[in-house]
């Protein structure tokens, strides 16, 4: 099963959601891009997905213009910039998913308030992605699809 999921930087949000998915289940191919990538994946998403045990390192950020023309099961768009950005996206899309996201790198104070701003989107795309995992990816794989 072949996923992409989008953010506008690819540095937070899209980037936690790759490397937990790709822990779920070996037969998920997922990929993750931006419609407005910044340079590198953000260190405090980093800490805090190696807090919960998943890997991140070596991920790096990309365009989702580097995935158009490809065939996707599913579309997932985490912030509305991006979603906007990709209601026509060039490529075949099966099932497109949508849960809007605040992006933790803009929540501004001190350093215990920004780690909780990431440990708490975190927390909301794990839940939304096992659940998205459990209610409709696994049956599709198990039925072969």
């Amino acid at each position: 099963m072949k996923i992409l999921v989008l953010c506008s930087t690819n540095s937070v949000r899209s980037q936690m959601a790759e490397a937990f998915l790709e822990s779920l289940d070996p037969r998920l191919e997922v990929n993750s891009a931006g419609t407005r990538p910044k340079a590198s994946v953000h260190p405090l998403a980093i800490r805090v997905m190696h807090e919960k045990g998943w890997s991140m390192l070596g991920q790096q950020t990309k365009r989702v213009e580097h995935f158009f023309g490809q065939h996707f099961d599913y579309l997932i768009t985490l912030c509305q910039a991006a979603r906007n950005d990709c209601l026509t996206f060039p490529g075949e899309v099966s099932h497109r998913v949508h849960f809007n996201l605040a992006d933790p790198a803009q929540i501004a104070g001190n350093p215990e308030i920004q780690l909780g701003s990431f440990r708490e989107v975190r927390d909301q795309l794990m839940e939304f992605l096992k659940n998205l995992y459990a209610q409709e990816m696994a049956p599709k794989l198990a039925a072969g699809g």
